[in-house]
């Protein structure tokens, strides 16, 4: 069982839905972003999402495309974003990171020596946005075998036929993209996002978690409310990208968990 897997097993046994933050690794620095890190379990965060900073991140809008380029131009690579992960480990050994980002650069180091490098830093689980269920045994299989989780996205495109491949080696949780289209592009809707989390629940026992346009406490409630939890990414790292003081990063990053762990 992995430290993803833990957690929702107890947020289940508590009645809890679970509350997702995303930040790009190294954004604006290295040493903010630590910071930042470390404080979101404080902050309510049941699972931090560690963004992979990548020259081309062709699923991200204007926010996250600038935050990676910002932590790019500090000199942020694969290897400094593992030893972020390792140094937020040094004090906290139970809240999952879930490491999400693009294969290039996991390819360019090479699988095996990655999936150990990362296993050690202390990351939980895999979201590789450019790669589909048919490339499996490129990441997604030798992953698993080494204990990480690899989650997947869903999205509104998701019909049934495709689902079923989509599920087949997906571990941790489902990521239901609740829009079409790029992070920060438009606002999710729980009317439209309730039917479609059920129907992915109905094909899986995996928590279904939903991201994409989410960016208040009350929009985090609404999503929270007709699935497991919710994700809130390029909301945070506007405030971060707005130099906010890490206190006040943090202080958002509450309001919009306190929304999620309403329900």
């Amino acid at each position: 069982m992995t430290r993803i897997d833990a957690k929702f097993a107890a947020l289940k046994a508590e009645g809890k839905k679970a509350f997702v933050a995303y930040i790009m690794a190294g954004d604006p620095d290295y040493d903010t972003s630590l910071e930042v890190v470390k404080g979101l379990p404080s902050a309510g965060v049941d699972v931090i999402e560690l963004g992979l900073p990548f020259t081309d991140p062709m699923a991200d809008g204007p926010t996250i495309q600038a935050a990676g380029q910002r932590a790019l131009d500090g000199g942020m690579t694969l290897q400094r974003t593992l030893d972020l992960a390792r140094a937020f480990r040094e004090t906290d050994d139970t809240t999952p990171i879930v490491l999400m980002g693009y294969y290039n650069p996991i390819y360019s180091q090479g699988v095996d020596a990655f999936l150990a490098d990362a296993k050690n830093a202390g990351i939980d689980g895999l979201i590789v946005v450019d790669l589909p269920p048919e490339e499996d045994e490129e990441l997604c299989l030798p992953a698993q075998a080494a204990g990480l989780n690899f989650v997947r996205l869903a999205t509104p495109t998701t019909d049934d036929k495709r689902l079923p491949r989509v599920l087949q080696n997906t571990s941790g949780f489902v990521y239901y993209v609740s829009i079409t289209g790029i992070t920060g592009a438009a606002e999710a809707q729980a009317t439209d996002v309730g039917p479609e989390v059920a129907r992915i629940k109905a094909a899986t026992d995996l928590p279904v978690i939903v991201g994409f346009g989410i960016n208040t406490p009350e929009k985090s409630r609404n999503i929270a409310s007709v699935s497991d939890g919710a994700v809130v990414g390029s909301a945070i790292v506007s405030q971060i990208g707005a130099g906010k003081p890490v206190t006040e990063v943090l202080d958002f990053v509450k309001t919009l968990s306190d929304g999620a762990h309403s329900v």
